[in-house]
């Protein structure tokens, strides 16, 4: 694996599984996700000798360890139900902002995707998809006119991987919910994904990965439930290549008024009534309607990708902006 990583553990003492993938050994860190939440959190305050702070669980006011807790367990709850209630959700058109994200990040072959807070792999899956179609196209474009692959040849070329992955791009999952990461695993047997995909435990806030080691920096839905954004902005940096790319898709500040209404009405009194009846999990889905409402909008969030030290910070709307992709460059 092209992309090296490191423990997170800050009790001071590292350890590793190791193993052979994609044809090459790699060592990947084994680190308790309840670990890991408490050494971006607990640790922290532990090392600067502070007072327990304070931060917001949805509309609750809650200490920043409890949050982290409290998190944790919402996506435990939710992560065999989350790709239905995600449909249900969004009538489906999550489908179709996260093939937005994919358009805009437009990945090459060779590139090497952090997908943090990716949990059930939606955007490595796609990644990969993405990959392996220019890497068909371009095939094709080199093959003579006069000596057009037939469907055979197609076929065996997806089968013995001279497509897909084939050249090294690699798309590694990162999200502390180990439920979530089994989860996507299943799927990733369930669709065929066997090359370039890794799956590892790790804090958003204190990534186990080195310093420049990946080319795009993805976050899906996930940023909003992060104790400090701040921080998890700076990892995003420091973890991405010079000439690197941080993409976020997130939800965000619908400016309509009339569309607002609407969508109000519709998170608070629909959603957690669907997450109630196909998740059995009303709480889960309220807090995850309330975390929206708190998230900063596209233009506080903006800044806060700027303060990271990222430049050529920018957004677009989606839906009217009920989402917004964040996008910027480490230079």
């Amino acid at each position: 694996m092209a992309a090296s990583i490191r423990s997170s553990c800050s009790r001071g003492f590292s350890v590793y599984w190791t193993f052979f993938f994609s044809g090459s050994k790699c060592r990947i860190p084994v680190v308790d996700v309840r670990e890991s939440a408490w050494s971006a959190v607990s640790w922290r305050r532990y090392k600067s000798g502070s007072e327990e702070r304070s931060t917001h669980f949805g509309f609750e006011t809650v200490s920043e360890e409890e949050k982290a807790e409290r998190v944790y367990q919402v996506f435990e709850s939710v992560a065999q139900k989350y790709d239905v209630m995600n449909d249900a959700m969004s009538l489906g058109v999550h489908r179709l902002w996260k093939d937005a994200l994919l358009h805009v990040m437009n990945p090459s072959p060779g590139t090497r995707l952090l997908d943090t807070a990716g949990g059930t792999g939606d955007i490595s899956f796609r990644f990969l998809e993405y990959v392996r179609s220019q890497e068909a196209r371009r095939a094709w474009r080199a093959a003579p006119s006069h000596q057009t692959p037939s469907w055979q040849q197609i076929s065996a070329s997806y089968q013995t991987g001279r497509l897909g992955t084939g050249d090294g791009a690699l798309a590694v999952v990162c999200d502390i919910n180990k439920q979530m990461l089994k989860v996507g695993r299943q799927r990733a047997v369930d669709l065929g994904f066997s090359t370039g995909l890794s799956w590892v435990v790790g804090n958003a806030e204190e990534l186990p990965f080195d310093d420049d080691s990946f080319d795009i920096y993805s976050i899906a839905f996930g940023i909003r439930n992060v104790t400090h954004i701040e921080q998890a902005l700076q990892e995003a940096h420091r973890v991405l290549k010079p000439g690197g790319r941080f993409l976020c898709l997130e939800f965000s500040r619908v400016s309509n008024p009339l569309l607002s209404r609407l969508y109000d009405t519709y998170s608070f009194q629909l959603i957690p009534v669907l997450g109630e009846v196909i998740a059995g999990d009303w709480k889960s889905y309220q807090y995850l309607v309330e975390s929206i409402r708190r998230f900063p909008d596209q233009e506080e969030f903006k800044a806060l990708i700027e303060d990271a030290g990222f430049y050529k910070v920018q957004f677009h709307n989606l839906t009217g902006g009920v989402v917004a992709i964040h996008s910027g460059f480490k230079l």
